[in-house]
Formats: C-alpha cells, structure tokens, sequence
C-alpha cells in the first residue's frame, strides 16, 4: 500500500476518486493529468481502473470539453464526500481525536501561512470571535486541489494574470485580501550595498538561488525575468520549494532570490537584506500577487459562511479607506 495514498473497497485507491474530481472540475484529460501531475496515459489508466472498480463508465470519451455520462454525474455527487470522509477518519485516527464539527479548515501556501495567515486570522477573529482552525500548508497547486476535491474548507493564496488560479468563479467566488511584492534579494554588504547585483553580466554571472520548477513563485520569477528590460546574467546555484530556505541562503551570501516582501520586512528593517537592484529599476525587476481567499459555494457551513462574512467586512472597509 503506498504511504500516500489509502486502498478502499477491494483494490480501490483514493488517488482514483482525486485524479475523477479532478477530471471533473477541469473537464480535460490533459489539463488534470498535468494538475496531478503524472503523464496523460498514466491518468487514463487510473481513470478506466476506477471505472473497471465501479463497473460503469463515468466519462464520455466522444465529446470535448469533456463530460462525464449520466452514471459519471451520479457518482460526483458521492466522490467527493466519500474522499472526505475517508480522510477525516484518517486523520482522526492519526490525530487521536475527531475534527472539531465547527471547526474549519485552510490550504495556504507555505509563505502565506508564517507570514500573511496568523495576523489575519486575528483580525478574523474579532469579529467572528475564537474559532478551531486547522491549517494544512501546502503549495499554491495543492491548496487550490484540496479546496477541488472537498479537503478544505477555504483557501488562501497567491494570484497573477500571468500565473492564474483556474477556478470557477460561479463555483468558487473569491475574495482579494491584498497585494504582495515579488522582488530579488541580496545579502548587505558593509556599507549598505548589495553583496550582488542585478543583471550580472556574461563574464560575471549573478549566482541565483531558485524555486523549483513547479513552485508558483518559481513560474512568477519566470514571468518577471520574460518581462525585465534587459536579459539577466544567472548562474543557478541552489534550488528548493520554499521561501524561507531561499531566504535563509541570502542571508549567508550565497546569492540572490526572488522573495515576497512579507517574508522579510525583519530583514530588511535591520539591513541586513537589500534590493539586488537599483532604487530605480525595482519595478521592472519585480512582480505584484494578489492574496486571495476562496471558498466552494457548493459546501455551505455555518462556521465557513460567518468567516466569509468577516472577511466580506473587512475588505469592504479597506476598499472605503
């Protein structure tokens, strides 16, 4: 059995009804293949496998965008509940305890939840009063599919036009809770200047501390280096997840990265990180993110709707400010 995913029923695996929930919100076989992150045939053979399990087929293969058939309708309704009952009661046991029934769920991606989640959960908070959370930190592709396939009750995160969250608004309406700042980073230097900077040349290359290719700040960097005025002279040096680890060698000068601004206002407020950039070009070598906050409509919750309504409150009132 694989550690990361649970056998149900005979030989029935949970990332069979993942992979057909995800099918059936993004309606392409390559799209969800590449949600999931396994090669297209691999997908369909998971896909005939659960409808081998089930004994009906669940998707018309004859029409594009794709649709599921009548049986495939039917068995939606229940997937989803299913899945989630199977992890609550896994988490249960693993946790030692059943989940709190007016608790609530997050997805947030790993930099949001250390340092835009906690100050405003208390904000939150005093409106709605306490609440049992529970914050499950992921990346910004794995956030936005545990809120998919019913693993969450909300989810916040990070949005650019370039690097879009493919969700339904109709089904999934969403909130802007406001803008982080994407920009490089060097270590200071003994006067103030940054130890490396921005653009580098070919003789001398900048050393460049990376995201991993699927992290979405990874593609942002991405898009603000198709975008800068002129070509950057990078030589990779290190790569990783997470922001804080970039952060973290920046500040052992091994290098420059791309950091949101929240991540390191204690950074910058003591000096010791600066902008890899002049004062000048700092916007044609940064990028703007909206943080959003999404829900699925379709899931209603008491405890869910009175957060939704705070948070409606608070936008409202920084929209008139």
């Amino acid at each position: 059995m694989s550690s990361n995913h649970t056998r149900i029923g005979d030989n029935v695996e949970t990332k069979w009804l993942e992979d057909f929930l995800c099918l059936a919100e993004l309606r392409s076989f390559s799209r969800a293949a590449a949600v999931r992150h396994v090669t297209q045939p691999a997908f369909s053979r998971r896909i005939r496998a659960l409808e081998t399990w089930l004994g009906a087929e669940l998707i018309d293969r004859a029409t594009y965008p794709t649709r599921l058939t009548p049986a495939g309708e039917v068995f939606h309704e229940q997937a989803g509940e299913i899945l989630r009952t199977i992890l609550d009661v896994r988490g249960a046991v693993q946790g030692g305890e059943r989940p709190a029934e007016d608790g609530v769920q997050f997805a947030v991606p790993h930099t949001l939840s250390l340092t835009f989640f906690p100050k405003w959960l208390a904000e939150i908070e005093a409106l709605t009063g306490g609440l049992a959370t529970r914050l499950v930190a992921a990346n910004v592709h794995d956030a936005v599919t545990a809120l998919v396939e019913g693993n969450c009750d909300l989810v916040l995160c990070y949005h650019h036009a370039a690097q879009p969250v493919q969700l339904d608004r109709a089904r999934y309406p969403m909130l802007v809770l406001g803008v982080e700042r994407l920009q490089p980073y060097s270590r200071a230097g003994a006067q103030g200047e940054p130890r490396f900077r921005l653009p580098g040349s070919a003789s001398r290359p900048v050393p460049f501390l990376a995201y991993s290719a699927n992290a979405y700040l990874g593609r942002m960097v991405e898009t603000v280096l198709r975008s800068a005025p002129r070509p950057a002279h990078l030589r990779r040096r290190y790569e990783t997840d997470m922001a804080e680890a970039l952060k973290a060698m920046v500040l052992e000068g091994h290098g420059v990265a791309w950091l949101p601004e929240s991540a390191v206002q204690r950074e910058t407020r003591r000096r010791q990180l600066v902008s890899a950039v002049d004062p000048s070009d700092l916007r044609s070598w940064s990028g703007e993110m909206e943080i959003r906050l999404y829900r699925d409509s379709e899931r209603r919750r008491p405890v869910v709707d009175r957060i939704w309504g705070a948070v409606e409150s608070l936008v409202g009132h920084a929209k008139k400010a």
